[in-house]
């Protein structure tokens, strides 16, 4: 009768502790090496070594007599076995690198740095040996470990991220030109000067003081302003200092269809810069934007009044998150690449 297999061993599998069993009873049912082998599902030579790690000497007395035999015993391989794997890991590095994890865990506390961009920013700028660092997935490893000053709650990102899902909504009339019209280019994030837009409002849903906030897309260097309130007046009175001191580098805004932001093409009447509108209900049209404001709210946390801060904070806020490095940016910071950009801007202009 042809023997049939419902589940097929994966390569590399080890033996388990209820088949070395069953090698010592093949053996002593007198079955040879190769039948095992095939009965079991591994190569020949994989049952030779398992035979020879689990061969032990033997002694018994008959008649008065010490008798020494070879024997394969099952629970003498598993022990051997468990032993050696003890030996077959990677040395932990923990005790060796606590230089670098002191720095990060001030980075992270002090600046709110994420583990890749600390362990980045540290490459980059050769401040550690890599004996003295570790590669993001074992500080990661430390952080859910417990091991660390860190908890994962500490992490932005880390308990935070949902499987997105795209829908675009066209039941809501929109303020301007759609998002559909943009230009392809600053999908590609390769032009510099192509912004979103948004605000970040505080205990009373916009009747209060309000954030408005700017992020160039190719850069991602951030413009953060204190306004007075959720309307259009406000935000164009901000746009007004933002066009004197930035007009230059302001190609394109992509902005919600929230109510502060429809007198954006009389804001910017008179200049080249194009206003678009995302589909309604859509942030992810606004991905840069939206995951910047929850960095945003690290300091300024949902439920807390806007009016008791200073624009000061708000600048100090803005400062802290265009001095973190990036990964996208080559763990640069946002702060040095529009900066430079910037300069070139001007230089072509005059």
């Amino acid at each position: 009768m042809q023997k049939q297999d419902s589940t097929h061993r994966q390569k590399g599998q080890h033996l388990t502790s209820l088949e070395r069993g069953k090698v010592a009873g093949f053996r002593q049912a007198g079955k040879s090496n190769r039948w095992i082998a095939a009965e079991i599902g591994v190569c020949p030579q994989t049952i030779n070594n398992e035979i020879k790690r689990g061969t032990v000497d033997q002694v018994k007395k008959s008649n008065g007599k010490r008798v020494y035999h070879r024997q394969y015993l099952p629970e003498a391989a598993q022990a051997r076995y468990e032993t050696a794997r003890l030996s077959c890991h990677r040395p932990d590095k923990f005790a060796s690198v606590q230089v670098f994890l002191a720095w990060y865990v001030q980075r992270a506390k002090q600046d709110k740095w994420s583990p890749d961009a600390s362990i980045g920013y540290a490459k980059r700028h050769k401040l550690f040996t890599p004996e003295e660092l570790v590669c993001a997935s074992t500080l990661y490893q430390y952080i859910d470990d417990q091991r660390l000053d860190i908890r994962n709650i500490d992490l932005l990102e880390k308990t935070k991220r949902k499987t997105s899902h795209q829908h675009h909504t066209k039941a809501k009339r929109l303020a301007g030109r759609s998002i559909e019209e943009r230009p392809k280019v600053v999908e590609r994030r390769r032009q510099f000067g192509h912004w979103e837009m948004d605000t970040i409002v505080g205990k009373r849903n916009g009747k209060e003081s309000v954030i408005l906030t700017l992020i160039e897309r190719k850069t991602r260097c951030q413009l953060l302003r204190l306004i007075e309130g959720r309307d259009a007046d406000s935000v164009s009175y901000a746009l007004r200092g933002i066009k004197r001191e930035w007009g230059a580098c302001i190609k394109t805004i992509t902005a919600d269809n929230g109510p502060e932001f429809t007198a954006l093409n009389t804001a910017f009447a008179g200049t080249e810069t194009e206003i678009f509108y995302a589909h309604p209900y859509t942030s992810c049209d606004r991905g840069t934007n939206e995951a910047h404001n929850r960095m945003i709210r690290q300091d300024f946390p949902k439920g807390m009044s806007l009016d008791d801060i200073s624009p000061s904070q708000v600048q100090d806020t803005q400062d802290r998150l265009n001095q973190l490095p990036r990964k996208q940016q080559g763990y640069c910071t946002p702060q040095q690449n529009f900066e430079a950009e910037a300069r070139r801007v001007r230089r072509m202009a005059q």
